[in-house]
């Protein structure tokens, strides 16, 4: 039987304090091609989630908050915001589904943030194809403006232009 405790929380989610990226996951699964992925993804604000899909193979994801706040972002083709979720840990949203193929992204909005997460594997690699030419790479100067633009974007916003 494997655990989740508080302890393992309260250590993943200082580490993902002290990484550069701002975040750091624990996997539940055994391996990358075990056929459901199941992690805790520990991200703090300003950590940087480039905007994607998942369009090949029908991969579908589960996010459930366990601490923390963070906003789920879905995007049409041209970068603009179509829905907007906030999780908040004991909030009246929770949980969110992502249907196969759909842009998104997640930012996290309160320190000590970790997100339960779910999808069919094994696990894929984004492609290069299936990360929004709308937004910048991670580690570009432009993405913590990003950032700082999905942290209050509305429905029906577009993104900044990058540099």
């Amino acid at each position: 039987m494997k655990r989740l405790t508080a302890d393992i929380l309260i250590a993943l989610r200082a580490e993902a304090a002290a990484s550069p990226r701002r975040r750091k996951n624990f996997n539940l699964h055994a391996s990358p091609d075990d056929p459901i992925q199941r992690l805790c993804n520990a991200f703090e604000p300003g950590t940087y989630v480039r905007p994607h899909r998942h369009a090949a193979g029908g991969v579908w994801e589960l996010f459930l908050v366990l601490s923390g706040a963070a906003a789920v972002l879905t995007f049409d083709d041209n970068g603009t915001v179509t829905a907007r979720t906030e999780l908040w840990f004991g909030g009246e949203v929770q949980g969110v589904e992502l249907p196969p193929g759909v842009w998104h992204s997640l930012v996290s909005l309160a320190p000590d943030t970790v997100l339960f997460e779910v999808k069919p594997g094994p696990y894929r690699p984004t492609g290069e194809n299936d990360f929004a030419a709308w937004a910048p790479p991670e580690g570009a100067t432009a993405s913590a403006a990003f950032v700082e633009w999905m942290a209050r974007a509305a429905v029906g916003e577009r993104p900044p232009a990058m540099a």
